[in-house]
């Protein structure tokens, strides 16, 4: 069985056990528990509902692991070649690691 769930504006496809790292969550704790109830899809075992726009009932339930992981560093590089104009900017995204405890469809 699995879930097709919206988190933070991002659809994730959620199964029970599984860790996902979704944007960062504010004001979480390690540990916490989460539910989440934007379910956009549930298949279980070949029977697909599809909400409209959400399934009714359905939620997600959650465990905070880690509220704060950071991840790769993105380079942003801009030139214009001939000009002496060059200019580094770097970025690294903020994630939160929570794993799926429960699917409730």
């Amino acid at each position: 069985m699995y879930v097709i769930v919206e988190i933070n504006g991002q659809q994730f496809k959620a199964e029970q056990g599984k860790k996902l790292f979704v944007h960062h969550l504010r004001d979480v704790e390690s540990g916490a528990t989460v539910e989440f109830d934007k379910v956009l899809l549930v298949d279980a075992d070949g029977s697909v509902q599809v909400g409209a726009p959400t399934v009714e009932g359905a939620k997600v339930i959650c465990e905070v692991l880690s509220p704060l992981v950071k991840g790769d560093k993105v380079l942003v590089f801009h030139k214009k070649r001939r000009k002496g104009y060059r200019k580094l900017n770097g970025h690294r995204q903020q994630f939160t690691e929570v794993s799926i405890k429960q699917i409730i469809a």
